[in-house]
């Protein structure tokens, strides 16, 4: 089975197209070259409500398995990513943040700030990335390994844990 996956960039600027979106296609690249299609892309607004419509939208709609956000986990005043994706999920999964945050601290102090987060809408797995590239890219080599297995025990796979 092949990973659908969307990719929505939360960025003030890049949506007003202030400035060009490296982080989105970064991700892209990352989750194609692990053989997972990215079906859905966009860049929206560092806006509570917009962000958790389009969630839902790549979830319910487009019938994602794999829904990535990059920006928007920070601390600054319009970093609502993990309120949004926390408004729209049926169960949070906390060891993805912990993970991320804990290789992240290996490279940046600054990791300790981040409030990215995960969760699980129906059948699909959300996951908030940083929005710079290279965090948004480190932090998802981290929990690649692990995404096939989250995805297909959401969707209710049958086999044993235990290998």
């Amino acid at each position: 089975m092949t990973i659908r996956a969307a990719v929505l960039t939360i960025s003030d600027k890049g949506s007003r197209g202030e400035r060009p979106d490296t982080s989105g296609p970064a991700v892209q690249a990352l989750l194609e070259q692990a053989g997972i299609a990215v079906v859905y892309m966009e860049i929206i607004p560092d806006e509570r409500g917009e962000i958790a419509r389009r969630v839902v939208a790549c979830c319910d709609d487009v019938g994602c398995d794999l829904v990535l956000t990059t920006g928007g986990t920070g601390v600054a005043p319009r970093d609502v990513t993990p309120e949004a994706t926390r408004s729209v999920i049926d169960r949070e999964l906390p060891g993805f943040g912990e993970a991320m945050r804990m290789e992240s601290l290996k490279i940046t102090p600054h990791a300790v700030i981040s409030r990215a987060m995960a969760g699980i809408r129906g059948r699909s797995l959300i996951i908030n990335l940083p929005g710079s590239p290279k965090a948004a890219r480190e932090n998802l080599v981290t929990v690649l390994p692990s995404l096939a297995h989250a995805i297909a025990k959401i969707q209710d796979d049958p086999s044993d844990c235990a290998g």
